[in-house]
């Protein structure tokens, strides 16, 4: 209405007729205007009032954001020419694995200070799909696209063993059972187990019970049993001692992509390719006992943090930490651009590592984990509030406002 009579005085600067006939619409506006002053009044007093509430600190953000404050306490990315496909942690050394798509294996030595390469060693013809540290970090397992397995030594990079063709079908992992004993699985759901005080080559046990590949396999400290997940959605216990197969599961509805021990061995995890996490109760195998809901994403890879906490490395290139029990979303541990392949952890608790489709390893400080449980017992009132929202304070991000910014 300000413009109306603006434009309605004429040029001899007096009001035009249009002025006078608008001035009852005049006080409606004003009216009007009382009226949105004291909405838009109640309207800020609401939203003040919940800004307050989300910003009153629980000890669980206070923690987030003392660690994003603090200096850089992890070793900086690493960054290859090739495609990614393991990483592994040596079992007493500052020393990362890592494979690739062209079959060589790159050894680092990282510290917070700086990371350097120590040893490249080109083992096979294709992809390196697996790499596992012996027992003492001596020797290295490898296997690849191209069906054999390989041990070299760590030192020299050397090459101890070579088992050619030791599958019919390209072999997809491999996991050390003992000092002597190893297990391989490929594309077509063959389980294998070798020896390697068996000078012929061969296998001391074979076995067929999935109809797709084989994803992860685990074992525990008594070595009874060997865990493996598979493609087809089952997963199948193999008895060590007797060499025989134990059980295996229903077939669920999804992919079992990998596989964690947790509770000091007495659960068994297992992600897949809906985002769920399965828990088994150990030597009940058949059939779960708890299963978490996800993020609704494809977890490639795990790692049990602690007791309850486990980190899971998805394909929106997110890793995630949650409590199992009981279940609660942690949040953010770190970020990659792309799907995110592997994780693991070092031997010492301190660090983890991820590797994506970006071709690079990035180091995340999960030391805070350590008191995280007793921070959560601290502070419930904003349980909810806070469970999805909060980054952790190893990711860059301390949370949802702040996911376009750098301020950690």
């Amino acid at each position: 209405m300000c413009k109306n009579r603006l434009s309605s005085i004429n040029s001899n600067g007096h009001p035009s007729d249009m002025e006078q006939e608008s001035d009852s619409d005049i006080s409606e506006t004003d009216s009007e205007l009382e009226e949105n002053e004291a909405n838009d009044k109640s309207e800020h007093e609401n939203i003040d009032e919940e800004l307050v509430e989300e910003n009153e600190e629980d000890e669980t953000i206070k923690a987030i954001i003392r660690q994003c404050n603090k200096e850089r306490n992890h070793p900086t990315p690493i960054e290859c020419e090739d495609f990614i496909t393991d990483i592994s942690f040596h079992p007493h050394n500052n020393i990362l694995a890592i494979s690739n798509i062209i079959g060589d294996v790159l050894l680092y030595k990282y510290s917070i200070e700086e990371n350097i390469l120590i040893s490249s060693l080109e083992l096979h013809t294709k992809a390196c799909r697996d790499i596992e540290f012996s027992c003492d970090g001596n020797t290295l397992f490898s296997t690849s696209k191209d069906k054999s397995v390989m041990i070299s030594d760590v030192n020299s990079g050397k090459l101890e063993r070579f088992y050619e063709n030791c599958h019919e079908v390209p072999v997809y992992c491999l996991t050390i059972i003992d000092e002597n004993m190893f297990s391989t699985g490929d594309d077509d759901g063959v389980v294998k187990i070798w020896d390697v005080r068996e000078r012929d080559e061969k296998p001391i046990y074979k076995t067929k019970k999935n109809e797709d590949y084989i994803s992860d396999m685990i074992t525990d400290e008594s070595k009874k049993y060997l865990l493996c997940s598979s493609g087809d959605g089952s997963l199948t216990t193999i008895n060590l001692q007797n060499r025989k197969v134990h059980m295996q599961s229903e077939e669920y509805e999804e992919e079992l992509t990998c596989l964690g021990l947790f509770r000091s061995g007495t659960k068994l995890i297992s992600g897949s390719s809906k985002g769920k996490l399965f828990v088994y109760n150990w030597e009940e195998f058949g059939l779960h006992s708890d299963a978490f809901p996800g993020p609704k994403t494809a977890i490639n890879s795990l790692i049990p943090i602690t007791e309850n906490i486990v980190v899971t490395a998805c394909e929106d290139g997110n890793l995630r930490a949650t409590h199992l029990f009981p279940h609660r979303h942690l949040g953010i541990v770190g970020q990659h651009d792309f799907s995110i392949e592997c994780v693991d952890i070092c031997s010492t608790g301190q660090f983890i590592a991820s590797s994506s489709h970006n071709n690079d390893i990035k180091f995340w400080n999960i030391e805070y984990f350590e008191d995280f449980d007793k921070v959560n017992q601290k502070h419930k009132k904003h349980k909810k509030k806070t469970e999805l929202q909060n980054n952790l304070p190893s990711s860059k991000i301390k949370n949802v406002s702040d996911f376009f910014s750098d301020m950690c």
